[in-house]
């Protein structure tokens, strides 16, 4: 386990030696003796924080709603700075899950949560008590990764797949890094904008155009982050200018390029998702041939 220093927090944080068998899965291990005011900024994958220490996450939304334990957040969930967790003696795996996957693991769409935080238990029921005292019967952090990614992949194998068009269309958004033009995934895929809109809000959590935004800002918060100068980043990550950057940036966070700059919850991901960098899901293709159902399939990286 390493240490995650940052100002005032202090954080271990450990990794997984090996990836996930399913595709779309990234993992880390936190514990936190004091976690205080950590502001969640919205990310394009839908969030699992699944506790199993002493102490207890508390989530506080806007709305005054609080959510404790075990949680799932949709992507992009925190816009506006509305999401904040808390908390002491907190020991959990957070699982991040491609928004292709999500509805099969969790038995549910990401949309169904209506942009809120869910109690995990409110999706899984008991399986949520019985994974949580697992992961605080061993000690090993690989030993509950392991019980974790066994657990995803049985439910995985288990739940419904998304439509291959949208599985091809999200990949082709997080290959782009957000730039792809949305008015042309529709005719990529051969469906009508209208279906295309509809499918995969409902999905995948978030219309194709909101995904876009979403995918870029990540993208370009975490160069900022790096150190990047915003101009930089507005310029080589497709906005405007860096007034488009800001407002943005203001839009899904609620705080000015220079804070979410040093905000814990992205600076972590260096330790915590090493490999975020690179390409960690396949890039499909799609068999638009007519009468044929479209097929997706993996292509080199």
């Amino acid at each position: 386990m390493r240490t995650f220093v940052h100002d005032a927090a202090v954080w271990g944080v450990a990794c997984p030696r090996r990836p996930s068998r399913v595709a779309g899965v990234t993992m880390a291990g936190f514990r936190v003796r004091d976690l205080d005011a950590l502001r969640m900024v919205p990310h394009p994958a839908v969030t699992l924080l699944v506790e199993f220490g002493a102490g207890s996450p508390v989530v506080d939304d806007a709305a005054g709603r609080q959510q404790r334990g075990s949680v799932v957040a949709g992507p992009g969930v925190g816009s506006g700075g509305a999401v904040w967790a808390r908390g002491e003696n907190v020991e959990c795996v957070q699982v991040r899950l491609s928004p292709v996957i999500a509805r099969a693991v969790l038995g549910v769409s990401p949309a169904d949560f209506d942009g809120a935080v869910v109690a995990l238990e409110d999706l899984w029921g008991r399986e949520a008590s019985r994974i949580r005292e697992r992961l605080s019967d061993v000690s090993s952090w690989q030993d509950r990764f392991g019980l974790m990614d066994a657990l995803l992949a049985r439910r995985h194998e288990a739940g419904p797949p998304v439509d291959p068009e949208l599985a091809w269309a999200w990949h082709r958004i997080v290959g782009s890094r957000g730039l792809t033009r949305v008015e042309g995934l529709a005719a990529e895929v051969g469906w009508s904008r209208k279906r295309l809109w509809s499918r995969f809000r409902s999905q995948l959590g978030l219309p194709p155009k909101r995904a876009v935004k979403l995918v870029r800002f990540d993208h370009a918060a975490h160069r900022l982050v790096a150190g990047e100068g915003a101009a930089r980043v507005a310029a080589d990550a497709g906005y405007a200018d860096q007034s488009h950057l800001h407002r943005d940036v203001m839009a899904f966070t609620g705080a000015t390029p220079v804070t979410v700059a040093g905000e814990p919850f992205l600076a972590v991901d260096d330790i915590a998702w090493p490999s975020r960098g690179t390409p960690a899901k396949p890039h499909v293709s799609v068999d638009l041939r007519l009468g044929r159902r479209p097929e997706v399939r993996r292509l080199p990286l």
